[in-house]
């Protein structure tokens, strides 16, 4: 279980949910099943990413990270490529129970998933790849809760001209999920910043990379923190929330990529990559709270501890 916990790197699956409950707070809509099945889905394509990650780069790994369980023979290279696939195979089909537009959204953030591992990795394309599947994640949260949330009119509420109809009709109006794109561009950028530097920390070497980041970081928290204070009809204790959550997600991140930046050695390197999947956690929040959905962004924050907790047992990288 310890090795599988590893490959799966199961510290970082909560940074996941946050997608999903981003994405249908932008609706303006609370959680429903298709949040739930969206978060589902988000999760089991999420390590299946992990464990064909391993499988890709098994044979690096036996030169850089021979610790690894693939090539310290904890796991063998078919086992791991094996759950990759029954992982996908799950994630595809618990959107499918969502809908046919947020089938179509997951089977595309599969094909990124798996084109990242096999190909994109070591390309200059790979920060966009992984950017593109992290914007794709909030984007199905927002579909499958605005699919959920269209639900057809019960019959009991029919009643011709009556204001049953018209009230139920109003309720179920389908959400458009272009609300949600503003976040999907936000989580892709903090991706394509902390996925830039994660290709030296095995042997370190780049200021510019981090400081870029450390860079992108700021502007990120700074735009979210003046967004919401400019807003109208925000109230103060909303501006407040998103200006904390804003904070939080910059000192997480801000830091270690500055030390990244000064010292740019492996250990440091990984530091800066673990704080870079760290912040994600209150940039969601963040993206929850600016939209309205505070208690939301607060639930998303309440998994910061046990991410924290279960880190010191399992590597986020």
């Amino acid at each position: 279980m310890g090795a599988w916990a590893e490959l799966l790197r199961v510290s970082a699956l909560f940074t996941v949910p946050g997608d999903a409950l981003a994405g249908a707070a932008a609706l303006g809509v609370g959680p429903n099943r298709g949040t739930a099945l969206a978060l589902g889905s988000s999760l089991c394509l999420y390590e299946a990413g992990m464990a064909l990650n391993d499988w890709a780069d098994r044979d690096e790994d036996a030169i850089d990270r021979p610790h690894r369980p693939i090539p310290s023979g904890r796991i063998a290279p078919r086992s791991a490529l094996t759950a990759a696939a029954a992982l996908t195979g799950a994630g595809l089909a618990l959107s499918a129970a969502a809908g046919r537009r947020p089938l179509a959204l997951a089977t595309a953030l599969a094909a990124t998933v798996w084109s990242y591992d096999l190909h994109f990795k070591h390309t200059r394309g790979g920060p966009a790849a992984m950017a593109a599947a992290r914007s794709l994640d909030v984007l199905l949260g927002a579909v499958a809760t605005g699919t959920a949330a269209a639900a057809p009119v019960p019959p009991e509420t029919r009643i011709s001209g009556g204001t049953g109809e018209r009230a139920a009709r109003a309720a179920t109006t389908t959400p458009t999920a272009r609300a949600a794109l503003p976040g999907a561009v936000v989580m892709g950028a903090h991706t394509y910043a902390v996925t830039s530097v994660s290709r030296y920390e095995a042997h370190g070497g780049s200021t510019l990379v981090p400081l870029t980041a450390l860079a992108a970081t700021l502007g990120l928290g700074a735009l979210g923190a003046l967004e919401q204070r400019t807003a109208k009809g925000s109230t103060a204790s909303a501006r407040l929330l998103v200006t904390a959550l804003a904070g939080a997600y910059v000192r997480t991140a801000a830091k270690p990529f500055l030390h990244a930046a000064l010292n740019p050695s492996p250990p440091l390197t990984q530091r800066a990559v673990g704080g870079g999947i760290r912040a994600m956690i209150p940039l969601q929040a963040a993206l929850a709270a600016r939209a309205g959905g505070g208690a939301t962004a607060l639930a998303v924050m309440a998994l910061v501890p046990l991410a924290r907790k279960l880190a010191r047992k399992v590597s986020l990288t």
